[in-house]
């Protein structure tokens, strides 16, 4: 049987669902969720009400935004993510008389400024219908916090009341998220065979949301246009709200243990003649550390180095499957492709700890690492956050990080 074609290859890679790294691994039949008391319309997303227990209108609003990935939000998912493991935290609002207010995107990979609009829409029309005048509890998961602590700062800045005593964000980066740069430049890498890939690491939203972001495969690390521009416009604002009380939870721990990966160790490997030569390693800091060689169908290997770069992937926080996420996509196309691989190391970090509560930067080691747990709280610009007891999957749905955000809604 003769080699396969490069055309062969992007039309099998076309014909798969694509790789695109997310949380919430895509569903090929998601779970279908009950019928919504109420579907709005927004422009630019959609919000699903599920009423409060002895409700018939919408009298206690609480708001959850989604987070980032490729394409529209799909309830499904949604509700399979809430609602579908251990911890039930829709019920679990509902049980104590929460009207849960889901807000979706048009698309999630839209810039953060976009969605916040969503959001900021969400908001006033839940106190349109409200009745009575309980306060709204408004945040999100991941990016979903980020997107719901502009649309609030903003409404501030702009002297428009929210009614909002209460934000909360679920394992968001405020201070960058991070995607290896090994898997950034293997996304950019087969571009031409399938641009999807490197489609969502370019995304406005994607931009935004990186700490270090790179456009092509041999480009320089650095902070893209797009996020400067982004921490412009929250520095515009006053960076937060200032009237709700802000509490954050993260995904990983306070004591400063990583997660256990460590720098320089072969995370994927490709094995079939399509992408042998193919090694993706895990971040080292340092100077001119080698994080990739490249080769898919062509005979030459490509290097990709860094310098200057902590070694963030072994660093404790949510983490994120984003190397497995691309082996599992590469293995399921036809062997006869030749792009069989390896993954020693299917995980990475992904929003560090010290992101998600806002308490130190991701640049180097000693912060990253820094424990948490002996730190003044002070030191961050919420009021109260809580740490999980193990470094986990990026906004892992637990009893642990729900129960503690019920118990501080009043």
């Amino acid at each position: 049987m003769s080699e396969p074609t490069p055309a062969q290859i992007a039309d099998e890679l076309k014909s798969k669902r694509p790789i695109v790294l997310s949380a919430r691994p895509a569903l090929a039949e998601p779970a279908a969720a009950p019928d919504a008391d109420e579907e709005w319309p927004l422009p630019g997303g959609t919000a699903w009400v599920y009423y409060g227990k002895g409700h018939k209108q919408l009298v206690k609003p609480f708001i959850t935004a989604d987070g980032f990935n490729s394409g529209p939000s799909k309830l499904g998912e949604l509700w399979e993510y809430l609602e579908g493991g251990a911890y039930r935290f829709i019920s679990r609002l509902r049980e104590r008389g929460y009207d849960v207010i889901i807000v979706g995107f048009d698309e999630r990979s839209a810039s953060i400024l976009d969605n916040s609009r969503v959001a900021r829409e969400a908001i006033m029309r839940a106190i349109a219908q409200r009745t009575g005048d309980a306060p709204l509890k408004v945040g999100g998961f991941s990016m979903g916090g980020l997107v719901t602590r502009h649309a609030l700062a903003k409404m501030e800045s702009e002297h428009i009341d929210h009614q909002t005593d209460l934000y909360f964000s679920y394992d968001s980066p405020h201070r960058g998220a991070w995607i290896p740069i090994a898997l950034q430049a293997f996304a950019h890498y087969i571009r031409d065979l399938d641009s999807r890939f490197s489609d969502q690491i370019n995304s406005p939203a994607a931009q935004q949301l990186l700490w270090r972001h790179i456009p092509e495969w041999d480009s320089t690390p650095e902070q893209s246009q797009q996020r400067t521009a982004f921490l412009q416009e929250m520095e515009r604002i006053g960076e937060w709200p200032m009237r709700p009380r802000k509490i954050a939870v993260a995904n990983g721990v306070g004591t400063g243990a990583g997660n256990g990966i460590n720098p320089s160790d072969l995370a994927v490997e490709g094995k079939g003649l399509s992408v042998s030569g193919t090694k993706l390693y895990t971040q080292a800091s340092g100077s001119k550390e080698l994080v990739a060689k490249l080769r898919v169908v062509t005979l030459k290997t490509n290097e990709v180095r860094t310098s200057g770069l902590p070694a963030i992937d072994g660093a404790p926080g949510g983490t994120l499957e984003g190397f497995g996420i691309l082996a599992d996509g590469l293995n399921e196309l036809n062997p006869w492709l030749g792009f069989k691989t390896d993954v020693p190391i299917r995980s990475h970090c992904f929003v560090p700890a010290v992101s998600a509560v806002d308490i130190r930067d991701v640049a180097t080691d000693q912060d990253l690492y820094a424990p948490i747990d002996d730190m003044s709280p002070g030191d961050s610009r919420l009021d109260d956050f809580k740490l999980a007891s193990q470094n986990e999957g990026h906004t892992l749905v637990t009893e642990e990080l729900c129960s503690w955000i019920i118990e501080r809604l009043g």
